[in-house]
């Protein structure tokens, strides 16, 4: 489905600060988990040809995805991916502090993607979309600050698979998210829960 809006009201409710901010805390214990558990199995699975790790790059994305649908109001993909990354740092992680770095390079994708359409669609293309050129500004800062001895065909492969990853597990990934928990009735406070169950 296509969702159009005429007027998009870009006041920030309440309503939204809380909804995002606890679905971005609860996002930022899976990172944990993720880091600690998942993270070094599959990077020790890709360890034959390193750069098809960035292929779990959309993962991190994916709370920048979620607040951009649902909430819709600019900041709302920056707010949703640092409380996140906050929540991951004080958890503990591989990274440090480095993770409010990416945080922001992480929704910027996503923000200039709904800015550009100034605040009117919201399909899965959308998300989509974000996802990957959030990846792509990740990737850039990655290849600077962890991967600067790749060759040119590693950095080659590491940006393909981190573009993917964010199209499809942060962009269709958010997407979903956002669709299933509308279909709980959880989010009826949004358009995005009240446009899943009708649909």
């Amino acid at each position: 489905m296509n969702i159009k809006s005429n007027r998009p009201n870009l006041t920030w409710r309440g309503v939204d600060l809380i909804t995002s901010a606890v679905l971005a805390a609860a996002l930022g214990v899976a990172f944990w988990g993720y880091d600690s558990y998942i993270y070094p199995a599959v990077t020790a699975i890709t360890a034959f040809f390193p750069p098809l790790a960035e292929l779990q790059l959309g993962v991190w994305i994916l709370p920048a995805v979620v607040g951009a649908l649902l909430v819709r109001k600019p900041g709302a993909a920056l707010f949703a991916e640092l409380i996140a990354a906050n929540v991951e740092l004080l958890l503990g992680n591989t990274w440090g502090a480095t993770v409010l770095v990416s945080s922001s390079l992480q929704a910027l994708g996503i923000e200039l993607i709904v800015l550009f359409l100034a605040y009117r669609r919201f399909n899965i293309w959308v998300a989509m979309l974000g996802g990957a050129l959030s990846a792509l500004f990740e990737v850039i800062y990655e290849f600077y600050s962890w991967v600067p001895d790749y060759s040119p065909a590693f950095k080659l492969v590491y940006l393909i698979c981190g573009v993917i990853s964010g199209a499809v597990v942060a962009g269709l990934g958010g997407w979903a998210l956002v669709r299933a928990l509308g279909k709980t009735g959880a989010i009826n406070a949004f358009a995005a829960g009240r446009e899943a169950r009708v649909s």
